[in-house]
């Protein structure tokens, strides 16, 4: 017999999946239409074979400034983001041994009250559900608007908030979560200026009571994270806390660099600490998204140094579209499941080997140098930061060289994609 066993239901997932990525079928056949190769046989060597646990807890992709790509394609397909689409999104992540999701949430959109199967669905295939950094007790920004009363101020209106907050405890209960605390201004904005960290520091308490109402649980037992987004890291220097029990989730200053790791002070501190990062972003100063535009050498840099700072707990990356983000969110995976099977040094063949499971060894090498090429130009400035003279037309002929440099990966990329089977020229395009 071939038993595949795990510690719990996920343990198993991740075996299966693995058994079948061993077979040749990629994570991306569905999403990125990746045909797997045809096999005579298919052999498992005799003897018992272990996969050591991940080294990061919380593994996971936020679908975030979703509006209009995959949320037209999300109502063209299925009628909008209900358990049909989430599905395929479960089924991705688990084949790529993530655990976590933060779902759509840009406006009119919301996981639990769009769809009561979605939370249910995510339990039973093994996901554990969160919301994002400024939807706090398991309850989409879009509610508000649709079940709220009152004012979004808890200094104002704290009795309606909370019954808002319990009602999104009581949509999730006896699921997989970890439930985001605390509160940010209304629309993912600061809070205002009158607003000080001993309120902050109420709402938490208050929430943390919400929490143990609802799960008959201390507090402390119950997987909870706070998210020091932007102005909220500054109400933690400021000298906010929240109960060591609970996940500091750092975060990037949204373009991809790490502002802040803990301590050795706060690496004690039980409840842990993650990153929340970014592949794509929506906000002030400028926006960028649509494009992969992430080296991995980049992300490797990043998330190197939280796990060499023990920020380790959870790791959450915001994909915007979820698509063209394929290459980025599986090395950003992979890469928290085991740190240390990739090194540095290894990095220039994990895109070799990726090309390879995806289309074959023959191409592979190309394959993986179009790739690590165009996300090198586009992150040299995104593209969405192009100006006239962002480039100079006359020193060095700077602008001259970087388009033809340009020009060149799209006819390498054409003469590869002429090369292929038919059947792998749509995913090669994707």
């Amino acid at each position: 017999a071939l038993v595949v066993a795990g510690s719990d239901r996920r343990g198993a997932i991740f075996g299966v999946y693995t058994l079948w990525e061993q077979m040749g079928v990629s994570p991306w056949k569905w999403w990125a239409d990746v045909v797997p190769a045809r096999q005579a046989t298919l052999s498992v060597a005799q003897g018992t074979k272990v996969s050591d646990a991940p080294v990061v807890q919380y593994r996971g992709i936020f679908l975030n400034d979703e509006a209009p790509a995959l949320t037209n394609w999300a109502k063209e397909k299925y009628g909008g983001f209900n358990h049909r689409f989430y599905e395929k999104v479960f089924e991705l992540v688990l084949r790529l041994r993530g655990n976590y999701l933060w779902p759509a949430m840009w406006p009119p959109t919301a996981f639990y009250a769009d769809d009561p199967e979605n939370g249910r669905l995510a339990h039973e295939m093994g996901i554990i559900m969160g919301t994002s950094h400024h939807e706090p007790m398991m309850r989409a920004h879009d509610e508000w608007a649709r079940f709220g009363k009152g004012a979004w101020d808890y200094s104002k209106n704290a009795k309606g908030l909370q019954e808002f907050w319990k009602q999104g405890l009581r949509n999730s209960h006896g699921q997989d979560r970890v439930i985001t605390l605390g509160m940010r201004g209304d629309g993912d904005e600061p809070m205002s200026e009158e607003d000080n960290v001993d309120l902050l520091q109420k709402i938490v308490r208050d929430q943390r009571a919400m929490i143990e109402q609802d799960t008959g649980k201390p507090a402390g037992e119950v997987p909870q994270v706070w998210a020091l987004y932007k102005e909220v890291q500054g109400y933690y220097e400021k000298g906010m806390r929240v109960p060591d029990d609970v996940l500091l989730l750092w975060c990037d200053d949204n373009w991809a660099n790490i502002r802040r790791l803990p301590t050795p002070e706060e690496r004690a501190r039980p409840g842990g600490a993650g990153v929340y990062y970014h592949f794509d972003y929506v906000g002030g100063p400028r926006s960028y998204k649509w494009l992969n535009v992430t080296p991995i050498p980049k992300i490797w840099e990043q998330m190197h140094l939280a796990w060499q700072y023990d920020a380790k707990r959870m790791w959450i990356v915001n994909v915007g579209d979820l698509k063209p983000m394929e290459v980025p969110i599986e090395f950003f995976l992979t890469y928290a499941w085991n740190p240390q099977a990739w090194p540095a040094e290894r990095l220039p063949e994990y895109l070799r080997l990726w090309a390879t499971r995806e289309f074959g060894a023959e191409h592979a090498l190309e394959i993986a140098e179009l790739v690590e090429g165009y996300t090198r130009f586009n992150g040299r400035r995104k593209p969405e930061q192009l100006e006239p003279g962002t480039y100079s037309v006359l020193n060095y002929d700077e602008a001259g060289r970087i388009a033809r440099d340009y020009a060149a990966l799209a006819e390498r990329a054409s003469k590869v994609a002429a090369k292929l089977r038919p059947e792998q020229r749509a995913a090669f395009f994707q």
